[in-house]
């Protein structure tokens, strides 16, 4: 069987075309390089991947992709941590809107006129930006207030472009809804906003890179956003990469959605000492200073697993130890190559 990954050059594309082409799928990966310019992968040779530089907001170029697939996983997106947000606050809602349109245009045309049984759209955890109970279930994007960034209330749109098509086009559909991945293939993210965290420029990646590079680079006390307080759950690639496939294989999770995550619980601040340790060993007393916080700095991000483990039979079970593991020594060579 063949699918086409939009995005596929990107931080989880990378790991999702690894597990497609594990399980033995024919892959068609579409990226324009613009987050982090062009990038190597370990499959890129391998005989069942075929890689198009080109734009996702282009319907024509996207529909030809689409012609023979049987899935379509929908991943193209700008999209980095917090401070990659602020800055690209309008670029964020108005490209991946029109990545959004382009997709499902192509999409509708495939399934009508071809053999596309479904596309699976990536979410984001941000749709639960606003609310007020925790944890955060499948159902509860529709009863809590709207998200108040403009990425979180595009990925709440994207949401709903899934939907849409199924309403009108019956176009299948399946959401997924990764929470904080954590993994390799973060650069520094091509752009002209800067944003320094102390005296170390920001990579506008997601928090793991940046903490790392702030230690490796000797910034000690280490600035942290906020109290450092806020609760995430930090999950691998592989593992996500592996329940979105799971769910695009899964005929219960047609016309479903998923929160995607491990079941662990961390603050930033353990996050950080955690980092500190590894970088800097157990004889450097670990110092911190609070920075302020983003505006959409969000306390508390804790999904609720139960569904993708009941109906999928999906958990993410790799423990940040061992993804800091694999993280580490990877930014280590990113910010000697200067790439961070």
């Amino acid at each position: 069987m063949k699918v086409l990954v939009t995005g596929s050059a990107g931080f989880i594309g990378g790991y999702l075309v690894e597990e497609l082409l594990g399980r033995g799928y024919e892959v068609v990966g579409l990226d324009d390089y613009s987050k982090y310019g062009k990038v190597a992968h370990a499959y890129d040779d391998h005989p069942g991947f075929r890689f198009v530089e080109g734009d996702a907001r282009d319907p024509r170029l996207v529909g030809e992709l689409l012609a023979g697939c049987d899935h379509f996983i929908a991943g193209a997106a700008m999209i980095g941590g917090i401070s990659y947000f602020h800055a690209y606050a309008y670029d964020l809602l108005a490209t991946n809107e029109r990545i959004m349109a382009s997709s499902c245009d192509a999409a509708i045309a495939a399934h009508r006129d071809g053999r596309l049984k479904k596309v699976t759209y990536i979410s984001s955890s941000m749709v639960y930006e606003s609310t007020d109970r925790w944890p955060s279930k499948e159902g509860d994007e529709k009863a809590v207030p709207p998200p108040r960034s403009s990425y979180g209330f595009q990925k709440l749109a994207v949401e709903y472009y899934a939907r849409a098509a199924w309403d009108q086009y019956q176009l299948p559909y399946t959401i997924v809804r990764p929470f904080n991945c954590v993994g390799v293939g973060e650069g520094r993210a091509l752009g002209n906003a800067e944003v320094l965290s102390g005296n170390v420029k920001l990579a506008m990646s997601h928090v793991v890179p940046d903490l790392v590079q702030k230690v490796l680079k000797g910034q000690d006390p280490l600035h942290v956003l906020g109290t450092g307080e806020q609760v995430r759950h930090y999950t691998y690639g592989g593992d996500l990469a592996r329940g979105i496939v799971t769910a695009m294989e899964h005929d219960a999770a047609v016309n479903e959605d998923f929160n995607l995550s491990t079941a662990q619980s961390t603050t930033v601040l353990e996050l950080a000492e955690l980092i500190w340790r590894k970088v800097n060993g157990p004889g450097v007393p670990f110092r911190h200073v609070s920075d302020e916080p983003f505006a959409h700095d969000v306390a508390m991000r804790v999904p609720d697993v139960t569904k993708a483990r009941e109906v999928l039979g999906f958990t993410a079970g790799t423990p940040l130890d061992a993804m800091l593991d694999e993280v580490i020594p990877w930014i280590t060579r990113a910010v000697a190559e200067g790439r961070l």
